[in-house]
């Protein structure tokens, strides 16, 4: 995490690097990670003490109390998590991918337009089926017995946001989505490491959104800092680590039978 921070200090120079970085950290941990808190560890506790106030001692106390409990984190998760969870996605892809064209630019110069509309299109179709496969493979990898399938789900993790990382980098330099991942298997090592402190961070948090809010929070330094690796030094692995094999022959397959079932 230190070499990410180290690596990314010259960036936030950039004005509008540093505002939306400041940003993310304001949406995602002062409005949305704190409402969580203060509803889980103040509000929740308040109206427990006030339910056994008003009930007395009860029998039935916990019973109302996991009724009022269960209705209150519903409510509050339809009316104000799940559309500001929702609305934070949106939201955090536009500032990263302003975070990432400034650097870009900062760091490279000019960035590549694909001359094709329908390419562009196609391959961030395919490039966003393959990380939804990626997950769910790495899903499957937590069935494997301990310490082998968390070890292979980490690794899984620190890959697929090492890709996020640098997706916004290739693409600007018109890398087509099969060259991206190729290079990642090749360089696996070198991924891997850059990739863990952000997997370690957000597998810490035992909650899905707020494990989302730490990645949002961190995710513009590695955005930056993966502009700012040199990977030309990097020699790739005497043997490649291909976990995104069996997902893009999934990938592949899916877009095979649409393409014969529309001709």
């Amino acid at each position: 995490m230190l070499c990410v921070i180290d690596n990314s200090y010259c960036f936030f120079r950039e004005p509008k690097i540093l505002k939306r970085t400041l940003q993310c950290c304001i949406l995602n941990g002062g409005v949305f990670w704190a409402s969580l808190l203060i509803f889980d560890t103040i509000l929740l506790p308040i109206l427990k003490i006030l339910v056994g106030f008003a009930m007395g001692d009860r029998s039935s106390t916990s019973t109302v109390w996991f009724l009022i409990k269960t209705f209150l984190s519903w409510t509050f998760s339809a009316v104000w998590v799940l559309p500001l969870l929702l609305l934070s996605k949106i939201v955090n892809n536009l500032w990263f991918m302003d975070i990432a064209d400034v650097a870009y630019r900062y760091r490279r110069g000019n960035v590549f337009v694909s001359r094709s509309v329908s390419y562009a299109v196609a391959d961030t179709f395919f490039s966003i089926l393959v990380q939804i496969l990626f997950l769910v493979q790495s899903v499957f990898v937590c069935l494997l017995p301990n310490p082998f399938g968390q070890i292979i789900w980490l690794m899984h993790m620190c890959m697929l946001y090492s890709l996020y990382s640098f997706e916004y980098r290739w693409v600007n330099m018109g890398w087509e989505l099969h060259r991206r991942l190729t290079y990642i298997e090749n360089h696996w090592p070198y991924f891997i490491g850059f990739g863990l402190p952000l997997a370690l961070c957000t597998s810490i948090p035992g909650s899905y959104v707020v494990s989302g809010c730490v990645f949002s929070i961190l995710f513009p330094l590695f955005i930056v800092s993966s502009n700012e690796a040199n990977l030309v030094s990097e020699p790739p692995c005497y043997f490649s680590l291909q976990l995104f094999r069996p997902v893009i022959v999934i990938s592949n397959s899916i877009l095979l039978k649409n393409n014969l079932a529309k001709n």
